[in-house]
């Protein structure tokens, strides 16, 4: 059974992805997973999960950005009873009851300095203490964490340890921006369609291939969470109906008159042009100019490393195995 099939598309980017996470769930291994939000985090977590030694046991989440400094202590590690004002009974932490299986902590990058010092413990001797507890108590617990933020700049703002980045970013996945694989966007659309066809008990309405064109010139700030919102809303207002670009929220057609002068700096030659011999001229002069760096390559090409990598390959240039 492929655990990863619920992960929409076959964009290269995303193809070298769901290859390394396949690898590091049959593994034991830390996994940070980074990207922007609404690129899909949590639908990996799980995959990794359910793909992993651990999948009959626990997989337990927690939004560490959706809990106060107050209480995350005692939801991630418990507390004894009346350790402090409002305890009650002895509480279970999540670590405790995800042990054998996996705790995935989603924006980790909220996490609370004071909170970070007693995960780096857990994490080099799967210890946890509870809040007015003297002895520590033990777990198998796999962490898988992810980030929407620059954890180096919060490094360097001192707002998150760095030796608890390097216990979590063991192996890190980054997850590509929807604007980064607009190849996807078509596949994604039919699989939210008939979602909520189903969901909602309604005929399925269509894109015309106008719609979809500039569905994939929009820069999506919201990544597949804005895209799956847009789908559902489209399902019940416009039901059975063929989706045209004036049936777009206003901020679609803003982005593409904006986007135009950008769009339009290249003139096609009246003559024509190859457009392979083009692609791997414009990627030899980004090679040159970042002196073979592919990551700032891939940068200036407004494309993902992965992405550049494949290209790479495609047109001979020497790719790393």
């Amino acid at each position: 059974m492929d655990h990863f099939s619920a992960i929409i598309g076959q964009s290269p980017a995303l193809d070298s992805l769901i290859r390394s996470a396949k690898i590091v769930a049959a593994t034991d291994v830390t996994v940070l997973l980074k990207g922007e939000t609404g690129t899909g985090k949590e639908v990996f977590a799980t995959a990794i999960q359910q793909a992993s030694a651990r999948a009959d046991k626990p997989f337990i989440t927690l939004n560490c950005a959706a809990l106060p400094e107050s209480l995350i202590e005692s939801e991630l590690f418990g507390h004894k009873k009346g350790s402090f004002t409002g305890a009650t009974t002895d509480k279970q932490g999540l670590f405790q009851a995800a042990d054998g299986g996996t705790l995935f902590l989603d924006e980790i990058n909220s996490l609370p300095l004071s909170i970070q010092a007693k995960l780096l413990r857990f994490l080099e001797s799967g210890e946890c203490l509870p809040i007015g507890e003297i002895k520590p108590y033990k777990v198998n617990v796999r962490v898988i964490s992810a980030t929407n933020t620059d954890l180096n700049k919060q490094i360097e703002a001192g707002e998150f340890r760095s030796d608890l980045y390097f216990r979590l970013n063991v192996v890190p996945l980054e997850l590509p921006s929807l604007a980064q694989r607009t190849e996807d966007i078509e596949s994604l659309v039919k699989h939210f369609l008939a979602l909520f066809e189903d969901a909602h008990n309604l005929t399925a309405p269509k894109f015309s291939k106008q719609a979809l064109k500039t569905l994939k010139a929009y820069p999506w700030p919201g990544n597949i969470r804005e895209l799956r919102n847009l789908c559902e809303r489209l399902s019940i207002l416009l039901a059975g109906r063929v989706i045209e670009p004036e049936n777009l929220p206003a901020e679609f057609s803003a982005k593409i008159i904006s986007n135009t002068p950008a769009t339009t700096e290249f003139t096609l030659p009246e003559t024509g042009l190859k457009l392979d011999t083009l692609e791997a001229d414009l990627i030899h002069q980004a090679l040159n100019r970042t002196k073979g760096n592919r990551s700032k390559s891939a940068k200036l090409l407004g494309i993902s490393r992965d992405t550049l990598l494949y290209r790479m390959q495609k047109h001979g240039f020497a790719v790393p195995h």
